[in-house]
């Protein structure tokens, strides 16, 4: 049987120790530093190899686990079970139950949820302390695992896309740069791929006191909003995503890029598989320009529509985190942004598992 991450080497924390000891500070600590205190899992401190190459991703067959799944949910809402909403359109808290324990019919079911819920979060999870292998068996029950072609993994598992901040790494400030006012950057992971991502799975390791959440807002609560007229006149346009500026970035500062990077035409508004709503599918991130308009044409239209989903606060929910938080959300019907919002001497360690679904579904009026 595989180990689990919790029982990585005392030699492997030793290294990360000395790696880290070797950072400098650029703020007075107002709480014990990063420097100080190794990851409480080194086995996921991010690793860069700018030897690690891929092809370029092919088109799959898909079918979400949703669309399996029993409406009523038995085997993940089962007695004990509790379901609290964080706001009518988006967002919900499940406790009482261990995504490890659950069974396949489990997962079709949760798979449901994400969709309906579009983000649920699953405090004190095991999730963080199963085996890198187990993590993945469950993560691939939802499509096949993206390889992200930059960020950091775990040496050796390069389906692990790593998120880690502390008093001498913040790679959010290296790419988007440190001369900005407002710290939040709405994406949706990868949305560049062929096939993007659907059901995804994010896990705390180590987590600021306060701060260093996460914002969700709903895609399909902001295309709801929309007249009808508006609409109507969006579906059927198409905007091309772009991997470019994240692969320059990395080849920038010396890092990896995994894969060539690609750009994608998707529909402006794409529909659910399982829910059949219909979405917004655009982002700050990696959304470059619309398709058959002229350049000031959709530099308006996107910027509206940016504006639109960042600034609507009544669609958006906060998902706060502690160690062994798991989150899961469908990316299809979501944006988010971290909240760069903490001291640069605190860690900030998280993991995220990508699997992809279908080729985005245009919407028709």
């Amino acid at each position: 049987m595989a180990p689990s991450v919790a029982e990585v080497t005392t030699a492997a924390t030793d290294e990360i120790s000395r790696g880290i000891s070797k950072l400098q500070l650029k703020a007075e600590p107002k709480e014990k530093s990063s420097e100080e205190v190794p990851p409480s899992y080194p086995f996921y401190y991010p690793h860069f190899d700018v030897t690690e190459k891929y092809p370029p991703t092919e088109i799959f067959e898909f079918t979400d686990p949703g669309t399996r799944a029993d409406p009523k949910k038995p085997n993940l809402l089962s007695e004990g079970t509790t379901l609290k909403h964080l706001s009518p359109y988006i967002g919900s808290e499940v406790s009482g139950v261990q995504i490890s324990k659950l069974n396949k019919e489990g997962l079709d079911e949760l798979a449901l949820l994400a969709a309906e819920r579009k983000i649920v979060v699953f405090p004190n999870q095991d999730f963080k302390d199963l085996s890198p292998e187990r993590q993945i068996e469950i993560a691939r029950h939802f499509g096949p695992i993206q390889i992200h072609p930059t960020s950091g993994n775990a040496k050796g598992y390069p389906e692990f896309h790593v998120v880690y901040r502390d008093a001498g790494h913040n790679r959010f400030e290296e790419y988007l740069g440190a001369n900005r006012a407002n710290r939040t950057s709405w994406h949706s992971d990868v949305s560049y791929e062929k096939q993007p991502p659907g059901t995804t799975f994010f896990w705390i390791l180590d987590q600021p006191e306060t701060g260093g959440d996460t914002i969700f807002s709903s895609q399909v609560e902001a295309y709801n909003r929309l007249s009808p007229t508006f609409q109507k006149r969006l579906e059927g346009l198409r905007a091309v995503h772009s991997a470019v500026p994240q692969a320059e970035a990395s080849r920038r500062r010396g890092g990896p890029v995994r894969r060539e990077p690609v750009e994608t035409e998707h529909p402006l508004v794409r529909v659910h598989p399982v829910t059949g709503e219909k979405a917004l599918y655009i982002n700050q991130g990696f959304t470059k320009y619309i398709v058959g308009f002229k350049d000031e044409e959709s530099e308006y239209l996107l910027k509206f529509l940016f504006d639109h989903i960042s600034k609507g606060a009544d669609f958006h929910v906060r998902a706060s985190y502690q160690p062994g938080t798991l989150v899961v959300w469908d990316n299809r019907v979501t944006v988010h942004t971290a909240t760069n919002d903490f001291e640069k001497v605190v860690r900030r360690h998280a993991v995220r598992l990508t699997p992809q679904a279908e080729v985005p579904i245009p919407a028709t009026s």
